[in-house]
């Protein structure tokens, strides 16, 4: 499983609170020496570093060390890691671009250190905004790893530009502490705008976060910021690590965005890509030294055969020294208060989990295939991200259900706080492509919405942006397509194919927040039946904007239904602010009748009723409860509020509990549901 760690004998490992792990999952429990090595692995290396002068506080603050340090008395001292060179040199707007005049010293374990004096007049050499660039080996042109600033030079590839603004931004306002209830806005700056163009960090912070803080929503997770040449890529194929996106405006612009966000009491998550690195190598981190391997793995195991990318050396020390701090310079420098950890199923796995179905069979994640020097690097990334920060969040996008994911280190686990619920998206595109919705199996949803492992937090989602790109439809665009361009005016003739599609974009996104996991996120835009793809400029659509943008101009036409969808996704939020049933325990689902097309459930007192019947209406249709009481409807997809037909409204009736028992459970109500309609109910005494 690779690795150079102790020998110890696994079962001698402490491993502080294990036996928690196996009163949770007895399962886990022929698997103790595993997890038992793991930890041991883990731990050898946290204890090696903190042995280091300056320990883990220093190892993780690799910037204040390598690339540009500007010292006190005006001088310039520049290192690099760059095990293969045989020789480093500085060129740029400082020297004349010489080439010769400034070459590194080479140090030891591959390091190079230059000192540049300060200027006749005591001032600092390098001058904000002026360019560099590091020559390897005489002949091949690179961009320091460390770059806090790049952007396009000469119109195609990305350059190093110094930047020490003379006043830099300045920090107002504090983190925003852990949500008790997470719900994630995913948001990617550039395409934040209806104009076909790339948005700014400065027109997202004035024009969205507003919208997203008035929408219910509590967290944002911003995509595509960490520096990428490719803007097509989404943001996955990383060139810059420490550069904040140029595109979208200054790093001081990007700070100002993240202080507005707390400062409305929005809690920041950045998409964060340690799987895998961009193969650029005049402006990514690929071959930095010449040689093919410094960062990543050489041969096979350094190339990702699907995205066509680099993969990280996790057991190099400098590797892990650059990662790792990383994560604290987004933490400590842009303020960001957690992240979501991209392409962790390729991290795990030997595999990459390239053509594994991963049944669940534990053996899956215990055996030969898992990669324990990336475990340890999630591990350790995951200890150290929580100690720097308390309130921090960390979400693996992992499709394979690695037990104990979302556990802490102490009890073997990986140390996430959430994984992302991949399963439930996939469902519900799967049931729009494929079959007709009166043919839809309860048992199968809610077995989806609710197959998740206990105690380890669940990210639920409709569809994010993933669903979205070219090559697939948002949820709305499923279920209204070409309607949508000729019926969704308030003015237009009614639609029963915009009717079906509002009514189950509805009842999909509640019952998926409600039963799905213990947090819940939208991809912008989906929220209020966004239409169309995703898709941005490249040469296949001749650069076009078209597809690279978010309409917010139709929610906020009057004459335009998609209002209903932005208003119901508001009220749905807000309920769940008002009662929290995400950070209550998952729900007990009580019906979920295959012929009558109906699934309850109750979470956090509330009573949840939906019926996916496209054309059936029951009425006295009894639901089980457990509390007796009156139970009153507080929200209802029908409403007229969200251009239903209003068979059932908020605040009407009260529905007192019979005595009799129901569905396994101890009382039951008789109600009223429409065909296709979504109802919340609560006890009102």
């Amino acid at each position: 499983m690779g690795g150079n760690y102790s020998a110890m004998d696994p079962m001698e490992v402490p491993v502080p609170e294990i036996e928690v792990l196996f009163q949770r999952d007895g399962y886990l429990k022929p698997y103790e020496r595993e997890i038992r090595r793991r930890y041991g692995c883990f731990r050898d290396l946290w204890d090696k570093i903190e042995s280091w002068e300056g320990g883990l506080d220093g190892f993780t603050k690799g910037y204040k060390y390598f690339g540009p340090q500007y010292n006190s008395d005006g001088s310039v001292t520049w290192r690099e890691w760059a095990p293969g060179a045989h020789s480093l040199h500085l060129q740029g707007e400082f020297n004349g671009w010489n080439s010769k005049s400034h070459p590194f010293k080479k140090l030891e374990f591959g390091k190079w250190e230059l000192h540049i004096p300060a200027t006749s007049d005591g001032s600092c050499p390098l001058k904000h905004d002026s360019r560099v660039q590091i020559i390897v080996n005489e002949n091949l042109y690179r961009i320091s790893p460390w770059a806090s600033y790049v952007k396009p030079f000469e119109g195609f590839t990305y350059q190093h530009f110094i930047y020490k603004p003379e006043h830099p931004y300045q920090f107002k306002h504090s983190k925003v502490d852990k949500p008790k209830s997470l719900r994630i806005y995913e948001c990617h700056v550039g395409i934040a705008t209806p104009e076909g163009k790339v948005g700014t960090y400065n027109e997202f912070k004035e024009n969205v976060l507003p919208r997203i803080k008035n929408q219910g929503y509590n967290a944002i997770q911003l995509m595509a910021i960490m520096e990428h040449a490719y803007y097509a890529s989404f943001g996955y194929q990383v060139t810059s690590f420490f550069a904040a996106s140029s595109r979208y405006g200054t790093p001081c612009e990007l700070k100002q965005l993240v202080d507005r966000a707390h400062e409305l009491g929005l809690y920041v998550l950045l998409d964060v890509v340690h799987s895998h690195a961009s193969k650029n190598t005049l402006d990514g981190l690929n071959e930095f030294d010449g040689t093919n391997s410094c960062y990543f793995h050489d041969g096979a195991r350094g190339t990702h055969s699907l995205w066509d990318s680099r993969l990280f050396n996790y057991s190099e020390t400098e590797v892990l020294r650059f990662l790792l701090s990383n994560l604290r310079w987004y933490q400590e420098e842009y303020q960001f208060d957690g992240f979501r950890f991209d392409g962790v199923t390729s991290m795990l796995y030997h595999s990459r989990g390239i053509g594994q179905g991963f049944s669940g069979h534990y053996d899956e994640y215990f055996g030969l295939n898992v990669d324990t020097e990336a475990l340890v690097y999630l591990m350790l990334a995951n200890e150290i991200v929580h100690k720097i920060d308390n309130r921090a969040i960390t979400i693996a996008e992992d499709v394979s259900g690695m037990p104990a994911s979302c556990r802490p280190l102490k009890e073997g686990g990986t140390g996430f706080d959430y994984r992302l619920g991949m399963a439930i998206p996939d469902m519900w595109i799967k049931l729009l492509k494929e079959e007709r919705d009166e043919d839809w199996k309860m048992g199968h949803i809610v077995h989806t919405l609710t197959n998740r492992r206990w105690m380890e937090g669940t990210v639920a989602y409709a569809e994010s942006h993933d669903q979205a790109l070219v090559g697939d439809k948002t949820i709305a665009f499923w279920l209204m397509d070409a309607a949508m361009y000729t019926h969704m005016s308030t003015l237009s003739a009614p639609s029963a194919v915009v009717e079906r599609g509002m009514a189950l974009h509805c009842i999909i996104r509640l019952l998926t927040h409600a039963l799905g996991g213990e947090a819940y996120l939208n991809f912008m835009g989906n929220e209020f039946g966004h239409p169309e793809w995703l898709d941005f400029p490249r040469a296949g659509n001749n650069s076009s904007y078209h597809y690279a943008r978010r309409q917010f101009n139709l929610v906020d036409d009057e004459l335009l239904k998609y209002k209903f969808l932005n208003l119901f996704d508001k009220d749905m939020n807000d309920l769940e602010n008002k009662y929290g049933w995400l950070s209550s325990n998952p729900a007990y689902v009580s019906c979920k009748h295959d012929g009558d097309k109906v699934i309850a459930f109750e979470r956090a007192g509330l009573l949840f009723v939906f019926n996916f019947h496209p054309y059936q209406s029951f009425t006295d249709y009894r639901i089980g409860v457990d509390v007796a009481g009156n139970y009153k409807v507080i929200m209802c997809s029908d409403s007229k509020r969200y251009n239903g037909h209003g068979r059932v409204e908020p605040d009407k009736d009260v529905h007192p509990t019979q005595g009799i028992p129901w569905g396994n459970r101890n009382d039951s109500v008789q109600v009223y549901i429409p065909s296709r309609t979504a109802i919340v109910y609560a006890r009102v005494n």
